[in-house]
């Protein structure tokens, strides 16, 4: 008898520690993971990119701490930030911008590695073609459509000569710079360039282009824009308009006509693709990623602008914009 009330009570202690253990494990919760994104330079359109990201994995039940990181437009800081995401084993890294993906790319080679924002990730030797990723890297491609841009501007604007500023060193904006001449050649304008290579030098180089030039068009330069408002105020002065690829960046006021996809959505859709990751996806099967369908992309027309230029845009396109500032006023459409 008693040797059954032992044993009775030894499968009761080995139930209750069984229970406890599972209890233990139940509460550990779903794993916690830590995720570095890491951006060339500050400013609207790239925290957007940032906000998207985190957005999306929190709405997904992603439990991460962020290392949030700022390059300051420095190759060699983006490099440390590198080195220091594969020191503490982040989970994913997230490089917005061309030069900081590069260095993260360079520097991980055993963690994923997701690009945002970058204009020719095949030129920029990110991967060796859009249909898939390279090894550990994938991402997120920002190429607009500046051809039709430019012939846009020059139909609403009138313009004959047109500038051009771009980071020499930013691989996007030199990549950018072909388009920007072919887009010229086949709308029969004359192109004048101007290089910098960091954003103390954007308002000098406003100054030094815009007497030369009827208006200005902005790709997604980071460093440029970066030093919008000083660009702005450039040719603002000069009563000159300027034609934005970024809209984020535009709805300040300033730039006459603004056309592109929303950074936002592509911070939405580079989380995406890290929460596929997280999920098991493996980084060499996923293709590069575009921001194609019509409802990715805002028209902003800032009529403000257009006066100041004397120019008035037809009516056709004050329709067709989802953005408009008038009186210093943004209405979304």
């Amino acid at each position: 008898m008693k040797h059954t009330k032992l044993i009775a009570a030894t499968l009761a202690l080995a139930l209750t520690a069984t229970m406890a253990f599972a209890g233990g494990k139940k509460d550990e919760g779903p794993k916690k993971y830590k995720i570095g994104i890491a951006k060339i330079v500050q400013h609207v359109a790239l925290d957007a990119v940032e906000q998207g990201i985190i957005d999306v994995l929190t709405e997904n039940g992603i439990e991460a701490t962020y290392d949030l990181q700022n390059a300051n437009g420095d190759v060699n800081t983006a490099t440390q930030i590198a080195a220091k995401y594969r020191d503490e084993k982040v989970d994913v890294a997230v490089g917005i911008a061309t030069p900081v993906a590069i260095a993260l790319a360079n520097t991980l080679h055993n963690t994923p590695v997701v690009f945002g924002t970058v204009t020719d990730p095949v030129g920029a030797g990110l991967v060796s073609t859009v249909a898939h990723g390279e090894n550990n890297v994938t991402g997120m491609s920002d190429a607009i459509p500046t051809e039709d841009h430019i012939a846009l501007f020059a139909e609403i604007a009138g313009i004959k000569t047109l500038g051009y500023i771009y980071t020499s060193s930013e691989a996007n904006s030199v990549s950018a710079l072909e388009l920007v001449e072919s887009g010229c050649k086949k709308a029969g304008i004359k192109l004048v360039t101007q290089a910098i290579t960091n954003s103390s030098e954007v308002k000098q180089a406003a100054e030094t282009i815009v007497d030369r030039v009827d208006g200005i068009y902005l790709t997604t330069d980071n460093t440029v824009f970066s030093a919008l408002a000083s660009l702005v105020d450039v040719f603002g002065e000069a009563k000159k308009p300027v034609f934005s690829a970024d809209v984020t960046g535009a709805m300040n006021g300033g730039c006459m006509i603004a056309f592109g996809f929303n950074y936002y959505k592509a911070g939405r859709a580079t989380g995406e693709m890290v929460l596929d990751i997280l999920k098991g996806a493996d980084p060499a099967t996923m293709p590069v990623r575009f921001m194609t369908d019509a409802s990715d992309s805002d028209f902003l027309l800032d009529l403000d602008a257009a006066k100041n230029c004397g120019i008035t845009i037809p009516a056709k396109y004050v329709a067709q914009a989802n953005m408009i500032i008038e009186n210093g006023v943004l209405t979304e459409k």
